[in-house]
């Protein structure tokens, strides 16, 4: 017996080591079908149809609100500030008062004048009446001829002297009128930069106003901007112009296209453009950044179909613009495209797509050419892509 267990020591050894082989090979093969569905899947990513529609294209640009009237409030006669009549960074009103320099030196300077400009008339009034005279002495031959040009003389030297006395009267009128200094301009008043009981000298700055019913907003255009718009605002055709600040959503605030440049700037390739909007609310004020939104299509082309994508799905390769294109397989393609301006918030294709196809909008991370993609349709616009895309991301990694 003994004799028998040990001749099968040695099959039983042999057929576990089979058992063992099949269960690995087995285990081997049930994890390659396993991995082969999940291959099958694809990398999840959110997809897009490319859309046409008629759009009004745009362009965007960064800019600096400006104010269309702005003056230096500067003394035109030197003296002792008496009276401050305005509140900082308030409102004012043309011809409004806001300072007042003492007026008495230059009262009494035009009281002087006056007074030596009467005086000045009244002996060339009374020279006149001499001359007539004269006339009439002259005639019966009672003066000799050089007395009468005498006197002639004379009325024309005490006419003159008259005329620059009125003259030297009205320039201190005019000094005395300005001690009082008034706003040329409907506005906003900044601070005061001379303050009560100051002696100053003229022409110094006393405050400063900008008007802000209405305001410019400048930037710098391209040149396929200028290609486009430049010959509509030359010849005063409307441009809308639209403007947001770093706070607001969008573009808010409408005007119109104002002034664009003579001329490009050859080292940059920009051109001066500048936009007007009403400014009712006050919330524009000189100096702001602002984003600016052009319309660079007008006339014919106001409104022309165009095919839209989202700039998300838009990658760079070196100089190139590209996009993953899902083929009937749902396989990424490598698709090159040429862009154009924003409109709508998207982003125009001048080629490289058709409406219809499906592109990958998010999850480029995860995509190269002939990759396996399971794709989870969203709109192009975004606006209802933000769960779906959410769950995606969290799926994929």
């Amino acid at each position: 017996m003994d004799n028998f267990k040990h001749k099968l020591r040695p099959l039983w050894v042999a057929l576990a080591a089979g058992g063992l082989a099949a269960a690995i090979l087995a285990g081997c093969g049930d994890s390659k079908a396993g991995a082969a569905p999940a291959a099958s899947q694809g990398a999840p990513i959110t997809a897009a149809v490319v859309i046409e529609k008629q759009i009004t294209e745009t362009q965007e640009f960064s800019g600096r609100l400006e104010s269309i009237e702005r003056v230096e409030i500067r003394s035109r006669v030197g003296g002792y500030i008496t009276s401050l009549n305005f509140q900082p960074g308030g409102k004012v009103k043309k011809g409004q008062l806001l300072f007042v320099i003492d007026p008495r030196p230059f009262q009494a300077e035009a009281n002087r004048a006056e007074a030596a400009a009467v005086s000045a008339r009244a002996k060339a009034d009374l020279a006149k009446l001499e001359l007539a005279r004269a006339e009439k002495l002259l005639a019966d031959k009672a003066i000799a001829q050089r007395e009468y040009d005498e006197r002639a003389a004379g009325l024309k030297e005490l006419d003159a002297n008259a005329r620059a006395a009125a003259a030297q009267y009205d320039n201190a009128r005019l000094n005395l009128g300005y001690t009082q200094v008034t706003s040329p301009i409907d506005g906003r008043v900044s601070k005061a930069e001379i303050t009560l009981g100051n002696l100053i000298d003229p022409s110094a700055v006393l405050t400063s106003v900008v008007s802000d019913d209405k305001i410019y907003a400048s930037f710098d255009g391209d040149e396929s901007t200028y290609l486009s718009v430049g010959a509509h605002a030359h010849a005063g055709q409307p441009v809308k112009v639209r403007v947001g600040l770093a706070s607001e959503t969008g573009f808010p605030h409408e005007g119109q296209l104002e002034f664009v440049d003579n001329q490009l700037d050859v080292r940059s390739g920009a051109v001066r453009m500048r936009a007007v909007f009403a400014n009712s609310g006050n919330l524009l004020v000189p100096g702001l950044f602002a984003r600016v939104q052009l319309e660079t299509s007008a006339g014919d082309k106001a409104r022309a179909n165009a095919i839209l994508i989202n700039d998300q799905a838009i990658s760079t390769d070196q100089s190139r613009k590209f996009v993953y294109v899902i083929d009937a397989a749902n396989k990424a393609e490598y698709r090159q495209v040429t862009l154009g301006a924003t409109a709508e918030g998207l982003r125009v294709v001048r080629s490289g797509l058709k409406p219809g196809e499906k592109i990958v909008v998010n999850g480029l991370q995860r995509v190269h050419p002939g990759a396996q993609l399971a794709p989870e349709l969203v709109l192009m616009d975004g606006k209802s892509a933000d769960a779906k895309v959410a769950a995606i991301e969290a799926k994929g990694h």
